[in-house]
């Protein structure tokens, strides 16, 4: 069988898509979400001689009766269920040896994770240099938001009305 660098590379990658999108997994046991997972980003699943179809029975033939997850023995197990599928015309041992060396090293990928546009349109309209109007007075000069005192209306208690342009002048014209 392989050796045991391969076996040690083979189960870091369990661990790796053991725990993947699950914040709770320890990585001792994986579920037929990431046993898919696993197939399908180590080209165990080619969609010919292995098919999504095949790794759903085999993850079921492999684990417990009344289980939802396999640990690593039965994860061993599967592959070598996989691999005469997988590499036809090869023997048993070949084929499993070659099917270790498709997952060993590897790590699960966020394939279609969404990433913040910064181009073209949105560079525009986050330039509060254009702003105008209400929108304008949230922020200062240097383009760096007022925060609360930007978005909310502050009451001026102060007696005057807000055009008045001699606010604060009253006391010194009593005084005289």
């Amino acid at each position: 069988m392989a050796g045991s660098t391969d076996m040690a590379a083979l189960e870091e990658s369990f661990r790796k898509f053991a725990i993947y999108g699950d914040t709770k997994a320890t990585g001792q046991e994986m579920t037929g979400k990431n046993w898919a997972k696993l197939c399908k980003e180590c080209k165990v699943m080619d969609g010919k001689g292995v098919t999504g179809t095949d790794v759903d029975i085999v993850f079921s033939k492999v684990k417990g009766k009344t289980a939802r997850v396999i640990g690593y023995e039965e994860f061993k197990k599967a592959l070598e269920e996989l691999a005469p599928k997988r590499f036809k015309g090869k023997s048993k041992e070949e084929a499993y040896e070659s099917i270790c060396q498709l997952v060993a090293g590897k790590e699960p990928t966020n394939v279609g994770v969404t990433k913040a546009a910064t181009g073209g349109a949105v560079d525009r309209l986050t330039d509060t240099t254009k702003y105008t109007g209400s929108h304008k007075e949230r922020f200062d000069e240097s383009g760096k938001g007022k925060g609360k005192s930007g978005r909310e209306n502050i009451v001026d208690t102060s007696g005057y009305v807000g055009a008045y342009k001699n606010a604060g002048t009253y006391d010194a014209k009593v005084k005289k």
